[in-house]
Formats: C-alpha cells, structure tokens, sequence
C-alpha cells in the first residue's frame, strides 16, 4: 500500500498511467471497429481517449522548464556524443512540451483563432527530433559497452592456453589464385561472415541481458518512434497498432517508475 501511495504521488507516474489509459482507448476502439462493434460504443471510447489527451495535456503544463534543467545538466557530461545527443533531445522535448501547452489552451478555447492541426504537427516534430536522438544515444552506448565486451573476450583468448598444432606437409602447400575458382573464394567467405555475424549477435545479446535499463529504454524509444511517424505521415501504420507501441511503452515507463534502477542514467 505505501509503494502504491509513494506511486500516486509522482506526477510523471500519473501522467504514465494515464497515457497507457489512452492508449489502450485507442487500441480497444481499433479492435471494436473491427469486430463490428456499434458506432455508440465506439464514440464513447473515443471521448474518453480525447478526455484522457485533455488531461494529460494538463499534466504536463510547466513540464518545459524540468527538460530545460536536464538539458543545463546534460550539457556538463564528458562525453561528447552523450552531450550532444541528450542535451538536444532535452532541447526538443521542452519544445514538445510547450507546444502541447499551447494546444491544450486552443483545445479549451482560451485560443480560438490556433491553428490546432499546425500545432499538433509542430508539437510530433519535436517529439520525433527528441526519439531519434534517444534512439541515437541508445545504440552508441549499445556500441561501447560491446566495443568493451569484446576487448574482453579477446583478452581471455589471448591469456588462455593455446592447444599444440600439428602442421603437415598438406598443410603448407600453396595453391595459385589462379587455380582457385570462385565458388571456392564464396564458399570461404561465406562462413566467415556468418561467424563474425554471429559473434556480433552474441555480444549483442549479452550486452542487453547485463543492461537492463539500457535495453528497456532502448524498447521504449522504439515503440514510441511509430507514433510521430504515424501522427505525421512519414510511416502510416494505423491506429491497432499506435495504440498497441503506446500501451507498450507506457507499460515500460511505469516500470521504470516503480523499479527506479531500471531507469537509465544519466
């Protein structure tokens, strides 16, 4: 009971559980549609969602300032890559931030002459210019940290006893490029290709299964990249599977929450 009060009093917690609610309207109103489902229910759910869009909104009224202090203090990492890449994508999300305010005011008449649709296209180019960098920060720390994996398996390679090798005379014998078809030349290739694939995909593997949190943010930022494609027409997807990347993400966020280990940093 207290972790759940501690939960209820975050507002970014609110604001997460919300946003599955909202996103789960939108993948129950896609598969109602499609089951034939009478259009009264549908525009229920549909209000509902649009309620819950209002609300969040709101939430986030004041969130602009919080991404312009995480820029402040991304912007003091050592890291060139990690500097540049979060202290931009905090730049974008306090321009995302401030555009859902201002849609908010128009949805509420306070601004009746706001183009909402301009604004609405405004707003899901800032949060998209924001993903591609997380998702950017994201595969470069995934290189690094394999960079580092593999120095380390080479170095157990190289301290580890080598087996006593028996050259015959086969063995040395030179074959002229000349002589050596092209079949032979792929079938040589071929394999070692697919070995250095699979040694990538391993320490893939192993990088993601040590890093929890960076393999979560990695999830998140993935499904949640679909939505501004979407919403902006660059990747049309429709709105099952919106609502099914928004839920998801959402799920991981609140996740995240909960567990704060899970979260990355910085």
């Amino acid at each position: 009971m207290d972790s759940w009060v501690r939960f209820c009093a975050q507002s970014q917690a609110k604001d997460k559980v919300f946003r599955a609610a909202q996103y789960a309207c939108t993948l129950l109103g896609y598969t109602l549609q499609k089951g034939g489902a009478g259009p009264d229910i549908i525009q229920t759910i549909s209000r509902l969602e649009a309620h819950l869009s209002l609300t969040r909104k709101l939430m986030r009224l004041g969130n602009s300032a919080e991404a312009l202090e995480a820029a402040k203090r991304a912007i003091h990492l050592s890291d060139s890559i990690l500097r540049l890449c979060l202290t931009v994508a905090h730049l974008n999300r306090a321009m995302y931030f401030a555009c859902e305010n201002v849609l908010w005011a128009g949805k509420l008449g306070l601004l009746p002459k706001l183009d909402q649709y301009k604004w609405s296209q405004r707003s899901f180019r800032y949060y998209l210019f924001a993903l591609i960098l997380n998702l950017t920060r994201d595969v470069y720390e995934i290189r690094l940290l394999m960079e580092c994996e593999g120095h380390s398996h080479t170095s157990k390679s190289l301290r580890a006893p080598s087996p006593s090798l028996t050259v015959n005379d086969d063995d040395l014998s030179f074959q002229s490029p000349r002589h050596s078809s092209p079949v032979n030349l792929s079938n040589a290739v071929l394999p070692l290709l697919s070995g250095q694939l699979c040694r990538q995909l391993r320490l893939l593997v192993t990088v993601l299964h040590s890093n929890p949190p960076l393999f979560l943010d990695l999830l998140r930022n993935s499904f949640d990249v679909f939505i501004p494609l979407d919403r902006l027409g660059i990747y049309p997807t429709g709105s099952g599977f919106i609502g099914l990347c928004g839920l998801a993400s959402s799920v991981l966020s609140i996740l995240t929450i909960v567990h704060p280990w899970l979260k990355l940093k910085p």
